[in-house]
Formats: structure tokens, sequence, C-alpha cells
């Protein structure tokens, strides 16, 4: 269902191709919020079509066509937005790792917080140029801000807790160097 109002969300910042969405979601979405393929992505498309949320405002070559918002999809994307009642249960491979990880000895558990350690300073880097990029003159908001200013915080977090793990897993692997135990 997420897919339908993500759609939605991208066409409120700008009519677009069902490919121009393609690579808004690989370019961000995916990587931060939703995974959505390009082969669920244009039957959505139609399907938004259908409902009346949005409607074909150009067509072009080879079948392209552009999508805008309908007064009704931007009155549903209101509403989806407003309605915090209909969230889902948290699903965090990541976290049910975590939980998991207690199964593995300490000497084996520390590469992979250090994995996590680098891969959360990789995206603290990215996400600061990203949230630079997005913020426009004179403090307007510009589209996607808030969600990469959420994501800088979220990965900020992570590098600080895996230092914190790193540590005290290193304190029960003495076969580890303490060098080795954080980067």
């Amino acid at each position: 269902m997420s897919l339908r109002y993500a759609l939605l969300g991208l066409l409120a910042d700008e009519p677009q191709s069902g490919y121009d969405l393609t690579l808004r979601f690989e370019r961000s979405l995916k990587r931060y919020a939703w995974h959505a393929r390009h082969s669920q992505i244009y039957p959505e498309l139609n399907k938004l079509a259908a409902d009346g949320l949005i409607a074909v405002v150009a067509e072009g070559a080879r079948g392209r066509r552009t999508y805008a918002l309908t007064e009704t999809g931007r009155e549903a994307l209101h509403s989806w937005l407003t309605d915090w009642s209909s969230l889902q249960p948290v699903r965090n491979e990541f976290v049910l790792r975590l939980f998991l990880m207690s199964t593995l000895d300490p000497a084996e558990a520390l590469p992979l917080l250090r994995g996590v350690h680098d891969h959360a300073k990789h995206e603290v880097a990215e996400l600061e140029a990203r949230v630079e990029a997005a913020s426009g003159p004179g403090g307007q908001w510009e589209f996607g801000r808030l969600a990469a200013e959420y994501g800088l915080r979220q990965y900020q977090a992570m590098l600080e807790w895996a230092d914190w793990a790193q540590a005290e897993l290193s304190r029960l692997a003495p076969d580890e160097k303490s060098a080795d135990a954080t980067p």
C-alpha cells in the first residue's frame, strides 16, 4: 500500500514519467525509505490513474507517459500523511540480527560490528552532502530534506552505537586486539 503513496508523493513534487519515477526510487528512496522495481511501479501507476488519483498530462515517443497528481490524489496523499493510526508493525532485519547476535562468539561478532561502523560512517558522509544539497536558499524546505536529515541522524546514532557495541564485545573477546575493536 505504501508504494501507492510514495508515487503520489513523488508526483506531488512534479509531473513525471514512469521512467523518471523509477530513477527517483533507485537514486534515493530505495536506499533510505522504500524499494520498488519498475515492474511494480508501472502497474501501480495504471491503478492510480484508474482510481483518478493521477492523470496522464503528456504522451511522448515510444508510449512514454508523464503523470501528474490530481486533486483527488492530493487529498488521498494528505489523508494518508496525516493519519498516523495506520502505521504498521516494525519489520527491521538489522535489529532482528542484533537480537540474535548473541548466538555468535564475541570474536565472530566484532568484525560484523566493524562492518556496521564502516557502513554507518559512509552513510553519514553521503547524507551530510544530501542534507546540504536539500537546504534551499534562505533555509526553505526542499523536497526530501526532512527525510535526509532523519537518515543522517539515524546513521549518526548507528555509528555511535557501533562504537559502543564494539567496546562491549571487546571486553568479552580477550583474543581480539583492543586496537582493532574500534576504528
